[in-house]
């Protein structure tokens, strides 16, 4: 199966082109440049492979939640080029491809979301599948949701920008901390094969980004300024 990954939901820029046992991956920080350069990378991998767009059996994408333009970029571009040879299309939590990314057995992703808040969520990984412990939401560091036992690794740019509160809101629940860690395609290709497998890639049209958030910006009023 020939799947085409793509993530811009945080600072990274990342695609990767996975060919059953073999992949390509690029993964780099971009800041703000993911619309200049995400096409660029998306040819460099197929013309490495030797490969058209047109043999991909489906295109995945980092759906959310993350930086609001990266989804959108992210989930636009993986739409354009599957919307031009009817590729069907698969929407990847970016917090589950944190996990994946990290592949300990219990994960507890954590993404900066700005404004004193994270994305959370936590998951544990089965035979055969994770299982969501806890579902993607928004929250402050101080609020995180519980997890029940220990060896929990904490991963993801939360935990970075929110150290201490998350040190002391979880505890001994926590077994490491890979505050570097960030969602990346070749996790993003991985979770979604067997998705387009059982034939539930969606079309083009329906893929939609994951924000949790509803919006970007505090007021005036909440932001204590007079």
């Amino acid at each position: 199966m020939k799947i085409l990954a793509l993530d811009t939901s945080t600072e990274y820029c990342s695609v990767a082109l996975a060919m059953g046992g073999e992949c390509l991956e690029r993964h780099v920080l971009a800041g703000q440049r993911h619309s200049h350069m995400i096409l660029s990378m998306v040819a460099e991998a197929l013309a490495t492979a030797g490969m058209a767009l047109s043999a991909l059996d489906g295109i995945a994408f980092g759906e959310g939640p993350g930086s609001f333009t990266g989804l959108r970029i992210g989930c636009g571009v993986a739409q354009g080029l599957a919307f031009a040879h009817d590729i069907p299309v698969a929407g990847i939590g970016t917090l589950l491809a944190l996990a994946e990314a990290v592949a300990a057995p219990r994960v507890i992703a954590g993404l900066d979301a700005r404004m004193g808040e994270m994305y959370h969520a936590a998951f544990e990984r089965g035979a055969t599948a994770w299982r969501t412990v806890s579902p993607p939401s928004l929250c402050l560091a101080t609020q995180a949701p519980l997890v029940d036992g220990s060896g929990w690794v904490g991963c993801g740019s939360a935990f970075r920008t929110y150290r201490d509160a998350l040190g002391a809101r979880l505890g001994s629940h926590l077994a490491a901390v890979r505050e570097e860690a960030s969602p990346h395609a070749a996790a993003i290709a991985r979770l979604a094969e067997p998705i387009f497998r059982r034939g539930e890639g969606v079309p083009a049209w329906e893929a939609r980004p994951l924000y949790v958030r509803d919006r970007v910006a505090l007021k005036t009023h909440e932001r204590g300024v007079a």
